[in-house]
């Protein structure tokens, strides 16, 4: 108590000091109008002020939080998404399917619809992989067409995908012939426009025109015959002066390629167990 009072005693001008102004602001701002607006204005922007710190640190802190909360929004979108995506290629898929002619559905051949899902046109060797495989009936040799023509064959077939081997591609020689002639030569891709190949060996002694119609000879257990491939739209002159060789304008356009079928002979492991008992 003696300490409290000795405080006082050597403090009391400033203790004073300090009371008196704190009154004189009290009396000022409590019975002037104008002073006592200015005191209230201000003491609002400071507590504004305040509040906003206070929220800025507050969302601050609740930022780990939102940015957890819409990744996990975002990734159920996107499974939404991909979801819906995978249904409409079914749907996509099926309406193809039910969508093809009867007088397309050629006896002893099945097709299973496929999609593209990868696809190359520009390079020396083209390939495209397809979104079906073993569990689906996919094998190894089966040919694939669009609704326009010819596409490729199977080479590598997975579990549920495959690959095959492009029109576009040197190593894929096609037999094929002009409509309405019983001649047939090799169909081969030059390398270098995709919506042209070249038809090999081809006599030249039959009168061809530009504008004719190139199919499938069927001298093959992969494609029937009569499937589409292209138009003539040139001549060229073949390795050997006895054939022509005909530049022809493909059907399909490679680059469009979205939906396939997979032709399945039934008949395939037969036929090639009898080739392989002929005589060399």
């Amino acid at each position: 108590m003696r300490n409290l009072i000795n405080f006082v005693l050597k403090h009391f001008a400033w203790i004073a000091f300090f009371t008196f102004v704190t009154i004189s602001l009290m009396l000022l701002f409590r019975f002037n109008a104008f002073h006592n607006y200015i005191f209230l204005s201000s003491a609002n922007s400071v507590s504004y002020s305040i509040h906003s710190v206070k929220n800025s640190f507050t969302s601050y802190l609740n930022l780990k939080e939102t940015n957890s909360d819409l990744l996990i929004r975002n990734a159920e979108l996107e499974n939404r998404i991909i979801y819906l995506q995978n249904r409409l290629s079914e749907y996509e898929l099926q309406e193809y399917n039910d969508s093809i002619p009867d007088e397309k559905l050629i006896p002893g051949y099945k097709y299973i619809i496929a999609e593209v899902i990868n696809n190359s046109i520009s390079k020396p060797y083209n390939y495209i992989l397809l979104n079906k495989g073993k569990a689906d009936g996919i094998e190894p040799e089966m040919g694939i067409v669009d609704h326009n023509g010819v596409i490729g064959i199977i080479d590598i077939v997975g579990e549920h995908a495959s690959r095959a081997i492009s029109l576009l591609n040197p190593k894929f020689r096609l037999s094929c012939k002009v409509k309405n002639h019983d001649f047939f030569g090799s169909l081969v891709w030059g390398g270098h426009d995709p919506s042209t190949v070249l038809l090999e060996e081809m006599p030249r002694h039959v009168d061809f025109e530009k504008g004719d119609t190139i199919i499938t000879s069927g001298y093959s257990a992969v494609f029937p015959e009569g499937l589409l491939v292209g138009t003539i739209i040139d001549t060229e002159k073949d390795k050997d002066d006895n054939f022509l060789s005909f530049k022809v304008k493909l059907f399909t356009d490679f680059s469009q390629l979205k939906i396939v079928r997979v032709i399945k002979n039934d008949r395939l492991a037969e036929i090639s167990s009898l080739n392989e008992h002929q005589p060399k």
